[in-house]
This record gives C-alpha cells, sequence and structure tokens, in this order.
C-alpha cells in the first residue's frame, strides 16, 4: 500500500489479539505499522509485534526488491513495534539501526548486543539524509515510554509519530466512527498519564509545515482537515480540557435499587435539557469506554453501593482508573447507598484526593436501600445543581 512516491505501508494486520496491552478489548484487531521509504539509501521504520515477523519480513523484502536496506529507524521500543529487531538485522546484515540512547539501552536488555556494531545514536534536532530526504528527529519521552522518538521528514512533510495519532483496530476494518472514538479510548487508555509531555511533544511538532502523519497504530491522515482534526484533538486531551458538554453517570447496583436511581437521575437531565447523558454499569459496560467518556464530558456522577464498608470494587476500580491517568478540571456529582450504614460517598471523595481541580456538586444524595421520597428530593437537587454547573 503506497502512502506517497516514496513512502509505503509494510505493517501488518492482527485479527488474533483480543486484548492489546492484556488490557485493552480490540473486536476489530489491531494495525502494527512499519513504513520503508524509497531512496538512494533504503530506510525502514520500525518493526511488527512478533507474532507477525514472517509476514512483516514478507513485506520488507517486496518493497526492497532484492536491494540492501542502510537504515532500521527504532522510533518505540515496546514489542509490538521493535519485536522483530533482531530478525530483521540478521536478513540485512550490512543495515544500521537508528535510535535513542533510551532505546538502545532498551535494546540490550531485550536482545542482548545483537546490535551494538550497527547503529546510530539520535537526539533532538539531529538529521540523516538518505538522499532526497532528510530525516530529522523530535524527541517525545512518555509518550508513552521514556525513549521515544518521532522522525520528521522535512522533503516529504510528514510526521513519523510513534504510537501518537494512533487508535484501536486493524486497517482492514472499517470503523463507524472514523477515528476519534477508537483514538480516544487509546489516547486516555494508554497515554492519558502523560498530557505535559504530550503537549511538550506537540510545542515541538506543529511549528512544523505537516501535510502527512504515518503513526504506528491506525490508518495514516493526509488531508489538511484530518492533521488540523487531531492535532486539534490532542491538544484538547493533553490539557484535560473538555471536549463535549455532558453529563457521565457512572454507576454499580447489586440488587438494581442504585440502577433505579441512576435511571431516574437520567430522566431528570433529559427532562431539563441536559446536553447529553451518558449511563455506564461499570460491572457490565467496557471499563476504558467509560473513561474515555470521563474525560471526554464536562460532568461525572459516580453512583455506588457501600460494600464491606467499602465501595463496590468495579466502582473502586475505575476512579483508581480515573486518578492514574491524571483526572482533573470536572465537576463531580455523588450518589451512594447502603442499607445500614452507607459511606459510600466519603470513600469516593478520598480516592479522588488526588485530582487536581475537581468541583464536587452539591448535595450528595444518599439512598437507604430503595428511594424515598427524601432521597428522590435529593436526586432532584441534584439533577438541578448538574444543570447549572
Amino acid at each position: 500500500m503506497s502512502q506517497g512516491s516514496d513512502i509505503k505501508l509494510i505493517g501488518v494486520n492482527d485479527h488474533q489479539v483480543d486484548l492489546f496491552e492484556g488490557q485493552f478489548p480490540v473486536p476489530d484487531g489491531m494495525a502494527y505499522n512499519s513504513y520503508f521509504i524509497e531512496d538512494e539509501k533504503l530506510t525502514v521504520i520500525d518493526t511488527v509485534d512478533a507474532h507477525f515477523g514472517e509476514e512483516w519480513l514478507g513485506n520488507v523484502s517486496a518493497a526492497a526488491d532484492g536491494r540492501a536496506i542502510d537504515y532500521l529507524i527504532v522510533q518505540h521500543m515496546e514489542p509490538d513495534h521493535s519485536a522483530n529487531v533482531v530478525r530483521f538485522l540478521a536478513a540485512y546484515p550490512q543495515a544500521t539501526v537508528v535510535a535513542s540512547a533510551p532505546a538502545f539501552r532498551m535494546m540490550k536488555a531485550y536482545f542482548g548486543d545483537e546490535y551494538a556494531a550497527r547503529r546510530i545514536v539520535v537526539k533532538d534536532g539531529d538529521t540523516l539524509s538518505t538522499g532526497r530526504h532528510q530525516l530529522h528527529f523530535v524527541t517525545a519521552p512518555m509518550v508513552h515510554w521514556p525513549e521515544v522518538i518521532f522522525t520528521y521528514d522535512a522533503t516529504a512533510k510528514a510526521l513519523f509519530s510513534a504510537d501518537a495519532f494512533g487508535k484501536f483496530g486493524a486497517l482492514d476494518t472499517t470503523d463507524p466512527d472514523d477515528w476519534d472514538c477508537e483514538a480516544r479510548r487509546y489516547y486516555f487508555g494508554i497515554v492519558g498519564k502523560f498530557g505535559p509531555q504530550v503537549c511538550a511533544a506537540l510545542a515541538k511538532t506543529t511549528k512544523l509545515p505537516i501535510e502527512a502523519i504515518y503513526p504506528l497504530h491506525g490508518p495514516a491522515h493526509t488531508t489538511p482537515e484530518k492533521i488540523a482534526h487531531v492535532l486539534q484533538q490532542y491538544t484538547t486531551w493533553s490539557n484535560y480540557a473538555v471536549e463535549t458538554k455532558g453529563v457521565v453517570i457512572a454507576y454499580t447496583s447489586v440488587y438494581g435499587h442504585t440502577r433505579e436511581v441512576v435511571l431516574k437521575l437520567k430522566d431528570f437531565l433529559e427532562k431539563k435539557g441536559c446536553d447529553r447523558v451518558v449511563v455506564a454499569d461499570l460491572a457490565r459496560d467496557e471499563m476504558f469506554e467509560t473513561i474515555e467518556d470521563a474525560f471526554r464530558h464536562d460532568r461525572l456522577v459516580l453512583a455506588t453501593t457501600t460494600y464491606n464498608n467499602d465501595i463496590f470494587p468495579p466502582m473502586r476500580h475505575f476512579i483508581e482508573h480515573l486518578v492514574a491517568r491524571n483526572f482533573q478540571k470536572r465537576r463531580v456529582g455523588l450518589i451512594e447507598n447502603g442499607s445500614w450504614a452507607p459511606q459510600a460517598a466519603k470513600v469516593m471523595k478520598a480516592l479522588l484526593v488526588p485530582c487536581k481541580d475537581l468541583v464536587f456538586i452539591d448535595p450528595i444524595v444518599t439512598v437507604n436501600a430503595a428511594l424515598t421520597a427524601q432521597s428522590e428530593a435529593q436526586l432532584t437537587a441534584l439533577a438541578d445543581a448538574l444543570i447549572q454547573a
């Protein structure tokens, strides 16, 4: 698949994987992208997952068409991209590996000294000429590992962006949401903790004239409109800014009473003209879809039962995921349920202490087992407060 006169996609699609990185469901598979630059000196950018080494080497061979390959640029050492470095070096003994100093330290840990005599260490601002193409290296530490570099092709005005601007899903599937939904779930699931580092990388790359973005997962971005859109989305996400006005209600319910409260709150909000209401059952719905929604919207309501003097485990896991990803700058409402000693709100609030710039919305709704006239009045007041927030 050609990505321009000199740039070819030589990656693979993975429909074997069920959980990416062992935790993210990927029903549409994953793409492991690798690129080939045709020039006086031939260059490959990144390898692919270990399970697809033969297929990928076949793609490399077809692109090289019997010629020697000069450079392998390793932008990111995560094994879904670097697993075939040693196999490549064996197949192309004249090739030189180009990577950052931290990447070479990781290579030693993964592969020993296979690469030791065949390397070029690059840092921020270094360049490499392959003939017509002038490659400039941009360090992007913690996007999302410390060794990451981007490669900017000044000739093609193309940014090879490692894991940035990628998404879940293989390239031979159709995504009804185009890019945004699975890119957002990917970003906040994997990169979300590192917003400041993403901002720093964006500050360097957005100064460059970019006519194409080639990520290591998902489709290339090759139109001005799409490039502007993905850059704007990453700016919003990395600043933890609000993307969509609306209320996300994340809940757990043991016997259905808390669910009844949540559905009534949803009904109240919709009747009062709330922009958008999203409801998620944390015990059944995909956790990272709800994490994505929490970061996307401006208001979040957490509703759960008191359980073993704590909170129901899926709610604790959800809050821990939010905290680990630097959840911030949002307004939060709390609903607790408990048959004899409700204390879920206190527990949830304590878990959220590390989050910056959260505004808790009064009142806290307390339900003793089932909804009553008193707790329904609290719920109505919370709905009014959420509308006005």
